[in-house]
């Protein structure tokens, strides 16, 4: 497997510089091929998801755009596989190359968002990318929610810890592809792992999805 020096040292700096707390770290799998969902709030979003597991497998999907910045660029293929999406259009490329990557048996990152608010931390409406991955690589998927990422920046600059708490969601698999019905399918199926996001989330983080309709019976089914 090949060795990322700057993993280590970045995982190291999440715990240090951030009061950092993963609930249900357990429910990631150990081995295997695995689709992560999580929303997207900024930029550290990377580090934070490679830190919520000991796994040295984790492969990233990053905006292409970031690939024109040298530094940044250098610093995220140090810590772990990248995958630079085109985040402007349907990019096949991007999705043959996760796929084998979940093929192989590691495990892959991605918010199906496809870029972070501006305006709020809510979560925008999802993009069918992930459903694709996880059903032509037939992996479990583990929804993620990320609270906290978006004031690192701010908390900083007034040299405090900030608060970053990882909520980790049950694993779950997408039913078979109902092939008269592919697009209806594709639909259904990019809610459900955006309302299984938004219900590891407080209310302010729902947005898109705040009223929808699924979401509320994930809620009601965690209070039984």
């Amino acid at each position: 497997m090949k060795k990322y020096p700057l993993l280590e040292p970045i995982r190291f700096l999440v715990r240090t510089l951030t009061k950092f707390r993963v609930e249900n770290q357990a429910r990631i799998p150990k081995t295997g091929g695995v689709l992560i969902t999580t929303n997207h709030l900024s930029l550290l979003d990377t580090p934070i998801l490679l830190t919520i597991t000991d796994r040295d497998d984790l492969v990233a999907i990053i905006a292409k755009k970031y690939r024109g910045k040298p530094f940044f660029k250098w610093v995220l293929e140090k810590v772990g596989t990248m995958v630079w999406m085109d985040r402007t259009t349907t990019d096949f490329a991007a999705i043959r190359e996760a796929l084998d990557h979940l093929r192989h048996g590691s495990i892959v990152g991605i918010a199906p968002e496809g870029t972070r608010s501006r305006e709020s931390m809510g979560l925008l409406e999802g993009k069918p990318g992930a459903v694709l991955m996880a059903a032509r690589a037939s992996v479990p998927i583990v929804p993620v929610g990320i609270i906290g990422s978006e004031q690192i920046n701010a908390h900083f600059l007034k040299l405090k810890r900030p608060p970053v708490t990882v909520r980790v969601g049950e694993p779950y698999v997408l039913p078979e592809m109902d092939r008269d019905d592919r697009q209806g399918w594709l639909a259904r199926n990019t809610d459900e792992i955006m309302c299984r996001i938004a219900a590891l989330l407080p209310p302010e983080y729902r947005g898109f999805y705040e009223d929808h309709p699924r979401l509320k019976e994930l809620l009601a089914e965690e209070t039984k």
